[in-house]
């Protein structure tokens, strides 16, 4: 297997047996569930390319009908490792979408292995919620959220669950499951 197909391979296992399989994003399985999921793994690190990857993904989604595809993640592997350079990359695309006057009809998640929320310790279990195999940008349409979020009144318990879910699990479960899933 390529570095590239063993990066998709563990990201879609992530998806199924991590958030799927633990309901931290209830909007995220219909997508998933019927391949409307667009995958794109870059290798590089080059970060003027990636934001082309960028860009040229939203335009991509533009293009193209939800029922066609719903979603893109973007799957970085070379690039970003450092939480903190992820973050600082993280404002620099959300200030290109918004120059481009996109940012009505997208907006971007965030994943990364080293994920930590303000205010947390790196150990805190409901860090796990954002913690990805690979740091990644996740695209999404703004019309499926509110589509999704109409469609779950409750969504405002969805963060409050899911750390409840991490702390529930406790961190020797959570890193057995995403070892399980580098397999």
């Amino acid at each position: 297997m390529t570095n590239n197909e063993i990066a998709l391979k563990r990201t879609q296992n992530w998806l199924e047996d991590f958030v799927l399989g633990l309901n931290l994003c209830p909007f995220a399985r219909h997508p998933f569930r019927n391949e409307k999921v667009h995958y794109v793994v870059y290798e590089g690190d080059n970060l003027e390319n990636l934001t082309q990857i960028v860009v040229k993904e939203l335009d991509f989604l533009n293009r193209v009908t939800p029922a066609v595809v719903e979603t893109t993640i973007i799957i970085l592997l070379d690039a970003l490792k450092d939480f903190d350079e992820y973050l600082d990359f993280l404002e620099v695309v959300e200030f290109v979408v918004e120059k481009l006057d996109m940012d009505v009809a997208f907006q971007i998640a965030s994943f990364h292995p080293q994920y930590q929320f303000e205010g947390t310790d790196e150990t805190d279990a409901e860090n796990y919620t954002n913690r990805s195999p690979f740091p990644m940008l996740h695209l999404l349409r703004e019309d499926s959220v509110t589509r999704a979020v109409e469609a779950f009144p409750e969504v405002g318990d969805i963060p409050a669950r899911n750390i409840q879910t991490m702390n529930d699990l406790g961190l020797l479960k959570i890193k057995e499951m995403l070892h399980a899933i580098k397999r």
